[in-house]
Parts: structure tokens; C-alpha cells; sequence
């Protein structure tokens, strides 16, 4: 190997962006570091900074409460007058529009529409939960409802690029990306960054999940948990060829001209992030396996979770934040399940079927292993949907009036673990849903709170692109205290 180095030549060929980019500032640069020099700020030295993986784990800014996050996607936008935020007097006003002039949405609505699902209260606190997640009635002391969120825009794209990247239409790094960039991981075995979605991808696909400008390595690694297979879940997850030794002498020699080509081309994130890909790769062959394999599970683990693809892809959660995964992410399926613009009983019943139970599973089973504790668990989606009934749009709901068009203006998600202060529900929504008027949180809101729980002050988490400083909350953002025990 090091006889085939010797021999490589790497090609001083700069492309012409970098021979501008070097034209343009290298005069600068040399009078900078003249100056710098004659008073003594410079100090010389012979010594290269010893390569570091940009996953290795980093201090946060401050003593953190939470170590993980998993982040479960209701996509397409739950109701929230039907499973976490209680509104009696839309049964008042049946089939009557509202006394208030219904608010702007995506499509025309008309009169209200009470939900078809019993409220109950649960725990020391008496939160009241829908009967389409009364297994979680047995969480709700763990758990923070946030029923005042409010975004900008009541359309899927950039309310989904909202919630997860902050903005709503410019290319920017995601939320999983911001925190493997801030806090590293600490599983160098495994991605820092998982995404789960059984079936394919929810719109958007995987802008909800990329770096944008962070280095590649903060993206996020998808995983489709329809499959139960490990070399359906993760492609080429195995080599048939050559063994690992074999594997490891090919990556050494491979990683040794990649580090020759990258000595005189400083600061390319992409051959950077390529780099670190391929060790990755290698080095996921002897964990992955054991992470994604569910049947060690006991009987006892599998009975509380039930059976199903939601209930595998939470029971995989689990297993890859015990193991040092820092944020994972859930999504229920492949385009926008929850987005019942008809036959919201219907839809709303079948889908709450296939994850509520599990979803109370996972907050239990963390809690008896002590990582509920210093693992966030947050649940929603990208916005809410109407207290009134959609009218018939061509194309839509199919002429059929008992669905709810897409609400921005009011909805809820839920926190728990990880320092968050439970058994409350913070803000409030109308006396109808509609909007949110008490203790108002706006999705940046949110992501503010979220990075304090990790350790973070939000305007102090950034990363220098195009002349500006970035962030997740990019100039907004304000920490809800309330929410954080």
C-alpha cells in the first residue's frame, strides 16, 4: 500500500473557481496576517492539527438536560380538536358556522365539525387525551402539550421545511443536522443522524433531512423500516466479496490517496464528508446488524409494543439511542398519511391504530431504563387541521363534507423526557381550534426550547456561509421556560 502512495501523483490542478476564489483574497490574507503578525497574534508553528471526525462528540454551551432526541412525524398534519386539544363547543355549533369568521386556509371551509372521538382525563395532572390515544393516557405526567403552536403558511412543502429546517423555502441545513453538527455523536459506529419512513419518503422527500450547507456528514441516513431484512434496510450493507480485513486494507489505501488529493485542496467539505462516508460504511457493517435486529428483543418488550411497522421502527429507536444515536427521526409513512381532507373519522381512527399504542410503549420503555431522562421525545406535524368541515373541491376530498382542510394558525405537539417539565398543557388554542391565542409558539419557538434542552443557546449555534452567520432559528426564536422542568 504505501509503495502504490509513493507512486501517486496528485494533481496541483486548481479549477477556475478556485484560482478566482484564491485571486480575489490571497492579497488581503497576506496584508492580514502581516498585521496580525506586528502585534504579536500569530504564533508560529510546525505542528498540523491532528485530523478529528466531524462526528466525535462536542461540548455544548452549556450543561445539557437531554443527550438524544426522537422526533415521531404525524406527516401530512393531525387534527388536533381530535386527538390532544378538547374543544366541546364545536358540538354546540354542529353543523352551524361559527360565530367568529372562519380564518384563511388552503381550501374553502364551512360549518363546524365536532370530533367524532371522546375526550377522557388522565394522571395526577388530568390532561385530558382523545380516545385515539388513550394508551398514552397512561404518559400524559411525562408529557408537555404545546396546544398554541402556530406556523407561517398552511401548505405541506414549507410548512414540512419549516418545522424541520426553519424556513420555508430557502435550502437550509435541518434540525438532526444542526444537532450532530453542535453535539457530535457518540457512536462513531453508527450514523449520528437516522431517519426512518416505512415505504419511501414524505414530501419533500429528503430535503427534510439534509445538511444544505453544514458538511455532508450532518446529513441525515434514511432507512426504509418497511422492509425487515437489514440488507433491504440499509443497501450494501454487507460485502459479499471480500471479508473485513480485506475490506480494511482496500479503505486504508483508499482513505490514504483521498488525504494526498485533499492536502492541497483545504477546506473541501465534500471530499471531507466522502472520506468519512467510507469509514462509516466500514465501520456500520459490525453494528448495524445487531441495532436493526429486533428479535433479541424479550417476549415481554415485543408484547408492549405490539406488532406492526411502527411498532419495529419505535422499538429501533430505542435500541439506537441506548447505543449512542443522537437524533432520530420517525415519520409515519411514505407522503402525508395524516392528511384527511375526508373521512376524518375513518382516516384519523386507522392511523392513530398503528402508532399510539407503540408511541406509549416507547415513552414507558424508556422511562424503565433511566434514558427517558436525558432523551427528548417530540411528537407532532408540520401543522393542524380545521374545527370546520373542508367544502367539496374537485380533485380533494371527493365531493364528500366530514374532513378538515390543513390549519397553520393553531396546533398541537407534544414533549417529554429530557428535561422537559410534564404533565402540563402550555398555551391554548380558541374555544373552536381555530387559532392560537394564549402563550403563542411559533415553530421557532419550539426549536429554540429544543437546543436548550441540548445544551445550546440558539443565536450562538451557527455556521459561517455566503458572508452571514446561520442558524436553525435563523434571526427569531424565543425559549419557552415554561416547558423546561
Amino acid at each position: 500500500m504505501a509503495e502504490a502512495i509513493r507512486h501517486f501523483n496528485c494533481d496541483p490542478i486548481i479549477t477556475r473557481r478556485q484560482m478566482l476564489q484564491r485571486c480575489g483574497t490571497g492579497f488581503g490574507s497576506m496584508g492580514l496576517a502581516s498585521l496580525m503578525a506586528s502585534q504579536g497574534l500569530l504564533k508560529e508553528t510546525n505542528a498540523a492539527p491532528a485530523h478529528q471526525s466531524p462526528m466525535a462528540p462536542k461540548k455544548s454551551h452549556f450543561p445539557a438536560k437531554a443527550k438524544h432526541i426522537i422526533h415521531i412525524f404525524l406527516n401530512g398534519g393531525a387534527s388536533q380538536v381530535d386527538t390532544f386539544d378538547p374543544k366541546p363547543a364545536l358540538a354546540k355549533y354542529a353543523g352551524k358556522m361559527l360565530p367568529s369568521k372562519n380564518l384563511r386556509t388552503e381550501r374553502k371551509t364551512g360549518a363546524a365539525l365536532p370530533s367524532p372521538f371522546k375526550f377522557k382525563k388522565y394522571g395526577e395532572s388530568g390532561l385530558e387525551v382523545s380516545e385515539l390515544f388513550s394508551e398514552l393516557g397512561e404518559c400524559v405526567d411525562d408529557i408537555a402539550f404545546v396546544r398554541s403552536m402556530y406556523t407561517n403558511v398552511p401548505n405541506h412543502e414549507p410548512s414540512l421545511m419549516m418545522m424541520n429546517c426553519g424556513d420555508l423555502i430557502q435550502p437550509r441545513p435541518s434540525m438532526g443536522a444542526w444537532v450532530t453538527y453542535g453535539l457530535g455523536t457518540e457512536n462513531q459506529n453508527l450514523p449520528g443522524f437516522v431517519v426512518m419512513c416505512p415505504g419511501g419518503y414524505p414530501i419533500t422527500e429528503s430535503a427534510n433531512w439534509r445538511s444544505a450547507f453544514l458538511p455532508g456528514a450532518y446529513q441525515g441516513t434514511h432507512i426504509d423500516t418497511k422492509h425487515t431484512d437489514i440488507e433491504k434496510l440499509i443497501s450494501n450493507i454487507k460485502n459479499k466479496k471480500l471479508s473485513l480485513p480485506e475490506q480494511r486494507l482496500q479503505l486504508d489505501l483508499l482513505q490514504a490517496l483521498n488525504r494526498k488529493h485533499q492536502s492541497v485542496r483545504a477546506q473541501e467539505s465534500a471530499l471531507e464528508s466522502r472520506i468519512q462516508s467510507f469509514e462509516l460504511a466500514y465501520r456500520m457493517q459490525m453494528q448495524a446488524s445487531d441495532v436493526f435486529d429486533i428479535k433479541q428483543e424479550p417476549k415481554h418488550i415485543h408484547e408492549m409494543y405490539g406488532s406492526g411497522v411502527h411498532a419495529r421502527q419505535l422499538m429501533i429507536a430505542r435500541r439506537l439511542v441506548e447505543r449512542g444515536v443522537r437524533y432520530v427521526q420517525l415519520w409515519h409513512g411514505a407522503g402525508q398519511p395524516w392528511d384527511n381532507h375526508d373521512e376524518i373519522e375513518k382516516g384519523h381512527r386507522n392511523l392513530a391504530n398503528q402508532c399510539a399504542r407503540p408511541i406509549a410503549a416507547l415513552l414507558k420503555d424508556l422511562k424503565q431504563r433511566g434514558l427517558l431522562q436525558d432523551t427528548i421525545v417530540m411528537c407532532g406535524g408540520e401543522f393542524g387541521r380545521t374545527p370546520v368541515v373542508e367544502l367539496p373541491t374537485p380533485g380533494a376530498n371527493a365531493g364528500k363534507m366530514n374532513g378538515r382542510d390543513h390549519n397553520n394558525h393553531g396546533f398541537t405537539v407534544w414533549l417529554a423526557g429530557g428535561g422537559v417539565k410534564g404533565g402540563q398543557a402550555y398555551g391554548a388554542t380558541d374555544e373552536f381550534g381555530f387559532a392560537a391565542v394564549e402563550n403563542k409558539v411559533h415553530v421557532h419557538d419550539l426549536q429554540a426550547t429544543v437546543l436548550k434542552l441540548l445544551g445550546f443557546d440558539h443565536e450562538r449555534l451557527t455556521y459561517r456561509f455566503a458572508g452571514r452567520d446561520f442558524r436553525l432559528t435563523d434571526v427569531h426564536g424565543k425559549v419557552v421556560d415554561e416547558l423546561i422542568a
